[in-house]
């Protein structure tokens, strides 16, 4: 029962009281759990967040209500643990009882580009060694997609030095610069 979403809009809300910020450049990020909340705030608060980035976390919404396009960025590792690359809780998942069956990462994407009105097909913008990264241009009046995927790395941020459940994160991108790259083109 708590409304977190409404949070997250007050919390942007009174950041841009008191201090000068440019709401037309107001974007989430988050990983895992924080990923999937970034995919409800650009479903539920398209109109504060001019961009999304979701780490190792999936689009669970039920349903989006119509509203302006925001553009997506989303990276995920082959060899995720928690939230498998083709749908479900991997055994990584510490309590497989608090959470339902997560959305695979193609439908994720699926859902993205029609709801954002961008186009199907893509176009390859990252191609090194154990990572691509795949963008789905917009239409007029809709917003890009990317979709980054790491070869290994599991359910971590790519390019970052903590390991989780034993397993290096991926080195072949830093999704911080990915990210970076990605809402400066906005």
């Amino acid at each position: 029962g708590i409304d977190d979403v409404g949070f997250l809009k007050t919390v942007v809300r009174h950041l841009g009281a008191r201090y000068s910020i440019d709401r037309r450049r107001v974007f989430a990020v988050g990983m895992s759990n924080g990923g999937m909340m970034a995919y409800r705030l650009a479903c539920e608060a398209a109109e504060v967040f001019s961009g999304i980035m979701a780490v190792a976390g999936t689009d669970n919404t039920a349903a989006c209500p119509e509203g302006p396009a925001v553009p997506v960025l989303h990276v995920h590792a082959l060899d995720d643990d928690h939230v498998l690359f083709e749908g479900g809780m991997g055994p990584g998942v510490i309590d497989p009882d608090a959470v339902n069956d997560f959305t695979s990462v193609p439908d994720t994407i699926a859902r993205c580009v029609r709801r954002d009105r961008a186009f199907g097909a893509t176009r390859r913008v990252v191609d090194v060694e154990g990572a691509t990264c795949d963008r789905h241009p917009a239409r007029p009046g809709g917003a890009p997609g990317q979709l980054c995927v790491t070869e290994s790395g599991g359910h971590s941020w790519p390019g970052g030095t903590k390991p989780r459940g034993g397993t290096e994160p991926s080195q072949a991108i830093r999704a911080t610069d990915v990210m970076w790259d990605f809402f400066s083109a906005r």
